[in-house]
């Protein structure tokens, strides 16, 4: 094998392929990149057996081969060379990679291709195209919802599926961490009715939404029962799902809350943000009380001291006190898109519903704190 090319879009493509890799890993193989040379293109994959990422680019292709080497290493040693170099691959024997540029050289140990894991067998059952603004916002809208807690593996992720709402076919994204909720929703491209409901890990919706950040076209999905690939340009990343049953979302979102609480959402935000900077880090808990269309915001920390703020609401129910974790408040409300946020509560130990005072489809629910 042997090729060259220039070192930025070499960069770019070991940039988005090498994040797929774990930094440490029993499976000697499972650290490397392919790389991969025929035909006038350089082809780079990457896996964790989970997930797998992999891109296409031109390249000057003097002998076909494949090899794979430390995924990191290459990135790192292609990264500090100098804007502008052309990088020299060559295969030396079976077992080291030579990589050149300028008076800079390095030989790399190699594992061969046939050592490699692939992800990508089997059939996908649905396929369809999807504006990459629309894949975003669902994605940035719940991604901070999804559970860390190993024990509830069905939650370590976002449930991504069709449903009719109203008459109209809807993809609909949730995520879950049991202390709150988010749910979003697009109109359903083309091709996704009778879609599986899919959970889709933490992990790759991470590398999803950094791939989509700046891009203004469009993803292919294609789907099946175990495992997801999208297509952004050359790239693909490919998938396996998690194997559980999402629970029953529909069952915590409450339908019967009838006070409204409408407040300027950069004003809260801020408000709690000053009041919790006083409280413990482990129980980050701020007191909402309100009535007479005033909100005041009460943190207490018998180790520090205490923290009140008054904001100016539109509130005219019975006066209500509930507690919230301050984190969870700013996370929420960083992903309000208007600068009105509309509380609909119950009582004290009752799950509120936030979302935009517009009625937008996302909207989020959050169980309250004991204060």
């Amino acid at each position: 094998m042997k090729f060259s090319l220039d070192r930025t879009p070499f960069l770019r493509a070991l940039a988005r392929v090498h994040r797929v890799v774990e930094r440490r890993n029993t499976i000697p193989i499972l650290a490397n990149v392919l790389l991969d040379a025929a035909d006038g293109a350089l082809r780079l994959k990457a896996t964790d057996l989970d997930l797998e990422a992999s891109e296409s680019l031109p390249a000057m292709v003097e002998q076909a081969g494949a090899t794979t080497v430390p995924a990191h290493m290459l990135y790192d040693i292609v990264r500090k060379l100098p804007d502008g170099a052309q990088v020299e691959v060559d295969m030396r024997g079976e077992t080291t990679l030579l990589v050149q540029a300028g008076r800079a050289r390095f030989e790399l140990q190699a594992l061969p291709k046939s050592d490699f894991p692939d992800l990508t067998a089997g059939q996908f059952t649905h396929v369809f195209q999807v504006a990459s603004g629309d894949l975003r916002r669902l994605i940035e809208r719940t991604q901070f919802a999804i559970s860390t807690e190993e024990t509830r593996y069905y939650l370590n992720g976002i449930f991504l599926h069709s449903i009719d709402v109203d008459g109209s076919l809807k993809l609909r994204a949730v995520a879950t961490d049991g202390h709150r909720l988010a749910k979003t929703e697009t109109e359903a491209p083309s091709g996704s009715d009778g879609m599986p409901g899919i959970i889709v890990p933490r992990k790759t919706v991470g590398e999803l939404l950094k791939l989509l950040e700046g891009h203004d076209g469009e993803a292919s999905v294609e789907l099946s029962e175990t495992k997801i690939r999208v297509t952004i340009d050359a790239v693909v990343l490919t998938s396996k799902l998690i194997d559980g049953t999402f629970p029953d979302y529909a069952r915590v979102i409450p339908q019967a809350n009838d006070k409204a609480l409408d407040v300027d959402r950069p004003a809260f935000s801020a408000a709690v943000d000053r009041v919790s900077t006083v409280a413990s880090e482990r129980g980050r808990a701020v007191k909402l009380a309100m009535g007479d269309g005033k909100l005041t915001l009460t943190v207490t920390n018998p180790d520090s001291g205490s923290a009140t703020e008054e904001l100016v609401v539109d509130y005219s129910g019975d006066p209500l006190e509930i507690g919230f974790n301050a984190r969870y408040l700013m996370d929420i409300a960083g992903q309000l898109e208007t600068d009105n946020a509309r509380f609909m509560l119950a009582d004290a130990g009752a799950p509120t519903l936030v979302q935009d005072a517009d009625g937008s489809d996302t909207l989020y629910v959050l169980m309250p704190m004991r204060v």
